[in-house]
């Protein structure tokens, strides 16, 4: 049997000894900085879907509008982030007057842009009881700011439980906005990276990158308002 032979490493391996420690020493330097290193932002988008916000305490109907409760039956409608990406700039919209009478999955509103009339559906039953004004004057605050400061209604619902089946939330909602974006995935194939910015981030007005002067089709056919 070849007996045990001691190898001097430092005297034949001495540079790649040196070169193994030192990747050794960065490695474990890089993995503390790791470990220390303050974690993302909550929230930070971290794929395409992402960008397109589905915040927690709203209810989703399937037209892309939403309503939150403000108490006492009332609650507050606008349209969601989604559709606001999907049609892009809004130039004007047409709400209900004080006192009209909304029904769930009708059209309750219009928006235009660039001249061309968007109808969108009521996610709820009941009575206008207060407009934006602000959203009337500045309809750029509903892309700006479609959960907050771009609220369009506020009505005194009448079915507020009957209604309530019929709408989404939570993660139910974000799989049905990924499902909206890979249905338009489906029908665009490649052309679908028009949409995209540098970054990652999707363009506001989506539906005019990818289908040309057939844009405000496509919206409706999200909006579910296809044929208004």
């Amino acid at each position: 049997m070849e007996s045990f032979r001691y190898v001097d490493i430092f005297a034949t391996k001495g540079i790649e000894y040196i070169i193994v420690m030192a990747f050794l020493a960065a490695f474990v330097c890089f993995s503390r900085y790791l470990s220390h290193r303050p974690p993302a932002p909550a929230g930070r988008p971290r794929t395409f879907v992402d960008y397109f916000r589905v915040p927690d305490g709203f209810l989703f109907h399937q037209g892309h509008s939403w309503f939150k409760e403000d108490g006492r039956e009332v609650v507050t409608i606008g349209m969601d982030d989604f559709a606001q990406r999907f049609l892009g700039r809004i130039d004007e919209v047409c709400l209900p007057h004080m006192g009209a009478r909304l029904r769930q999955g009708e059209k309750s509103w219009s928006l235009i842009a660039e001249s061309r009339i968007i109808p969108m559906l009521s996610p709820v039953d009941g009575e206008v009881v207060a407009v934006n004004a602000a959203a009337l004057r500045s309809p750029e605050v509903i892309n700006e700011d479609p959960y907050g400061n771009g609220w369009l209604l506020k009505v005194k619902a009448t079915k507020m439980e009957a209604n309530t089946r019929n709408l989404l939330s939570g993660n139910v909602a974000r799989t049905w906005t990924m499902e909206s974006l890979n249905g338009i995935r489906m029908q665009n194939g490649e052309s679908l990276g028009l949409v995209y910015q540098d970054g990652g981030a999707p363009v506001s007005g989506m539906a005019k990158a990818l289908y040309g002067e057939e844009w405000d089709e496509e919206v409706r056919k999200l909006f579910l308002t296809q044929g208004e």
